[in-house]
């Protein structure tokens, strides 16, 4: 039977009620450096993946739009734009060196009218039922420690009719496995040694992307959540999956 006293973080066993805590540190820690580091990782793909989710969610002018971990904010600047001054965007995230540096870059960027910015537990969402037409939620749901309770909490803020959105890194093709794995657990923190004194953080990200559910798994949870016509898109041979579900 599974031990609901603790949980993972990365490859270690913590308690659970320590894991907010061990998650915010790798965070506070990365703030600084998340866009660079998300730009050397990813040599610059993260934007195409992010492209894609933003181009899928079908989000017109006038929406209201929550992005949960939205971090430094790359979805909620281009979403900000697409609602225009008639809709909404929440930026939320639970960490606060990174709702910050979300929040210095989108006023730096002139966006100030039309979003809110909010530090919330996914799990527990701060908000009524039915508020948004769209969620997002970017590299930020294998860091949640009860995902099931996460993805609850996304379906009764979402609106009926909404669209839930999930970009998050997967299980890669099989034939791309060793490579990936070379690549996550022996280059991966030495950039992250290099670039920001910070070998730990980014081995515990590596560790975090192994431990996350497969692409069939969150979809079925999505499903179990309640959202229908739930489905995926792999890319870059499902290095990165965007799942996405429905409200009706």
């Amino acid at each position: 039977m599974e031990d609901k006293n603790t949980t993972h973080f990365g490859y270690k066993e913590v308690p659970t009620a320590d894991k907010v805590k061990h998650v915010a540190s790798v965070f506070h820690s990365v703030a600084s450096k998340y866009d660079l580091m998300n730009d050397l990782m990813s040599m610059g793909v993260h934007r195409l993946w992010k492209r894609f989710t933003i181009h899928t969610s079908g989000v017109r002018r006038g929406a209201k739009v929550l992005d949960i971990a939205g971090g430094t904010g790359d979805l909620a600047l281009k979403f900000s734009k697409l609602v225009g001054t008639t809709g909404k965007v929440v930026l939320a995230d639970i960490n606060a060196s990174m709702l910050n540096v979300g929040r210095d870059r989108l006023t730096d960027e002139g966006i100030t009218g039309n979003i809110n910015y909010v530090q919330a537990n996914a799990e527990c969402l701060p908000f009524p039922d039915n508020s948004f037409d769209c969620i997002t939620i970017a590299f930020g749901l294998r860091n949640v420690t009860d995902k099931d309770a996460a993805l609850r909490s996304m379906f009764r803020v979402l609106k009926p009719g909404g669209q839930l959105l999930i970009l998050e890194f997967s299980k890669p093709a099989e034939w791309l496995a060793p490579i990936y794995d070379t690549y996550s657990f022996k280059l991966l923190p030495k950039i992250g040694k290099i670039f920001s004194n910070d070998e730990e953080s980014y081995r515990y990200l590596a560790e975090s992307i192994r431990m996350h559910p497969d692409q069939q798994t969150l979809k079925q949870m999505m499903a179990n959540a309640g959202f229908e016509r739930c489905d995926f898109n792999n890319m870059s041979a499902g290095i990165v999956a965007l799942h996405s579900g429905y409200k009706f």
